[in-house]
């Protein structure tokens, strides 16, 4: 058993966990700004993609574009630039860091704009 982000995470028996993926807790703050910017109509889709290195969250305006806003957890980098980095629709890293709210903190304000508007 591995403990990942403060969670047990419980492999098959016989195998040790081989990916990076999002707790819970993590999972449910990606996933409520993500219904917060399709309300707003920001974004209308979303992509997961879990690695033995990285756990990624795209969103999308349409699917068959670049992701608009791409969050990535990197638990290598834990004792470097943190492992949260959120990355803008040209790839550009926008922010990083160690906390998961900090690091969305571009898009909050970018929810803000667009209830604002």
């Amino acid at each position: 058993m591995a403990v990942q982000g403060g969670m047990n995470v419980v492999a098959f028996p016989g195998r040790q966990p081989n990916q990076v993926g999002f707790t819970r807790d993590e999972l449910t703050k990606i996933l409520d700004v993500y219904g917060r910017m399709v309300a707003a109509g920001q974004w209308r889709d979303y992509a997961m993609d879990f690695t033995k290195d990285v756990a990624t969250f795209a969103a999308f305006v349409r699917h068959a574009e670049r992701p608009q806003a791409r969050l990535e957890k990197r638990p290598s980098l834990r004792a470097k630039q943190g492992i949260w980095t959120l990355f803008g629709e040209h790839g550009q890293v926008l922010k990083r860091g160690h906390e998961l709210p900090n690091v969305m903190a571009p898009i909050e304000r970018r929810l803000l704009k667009a209830v604002e508007d």
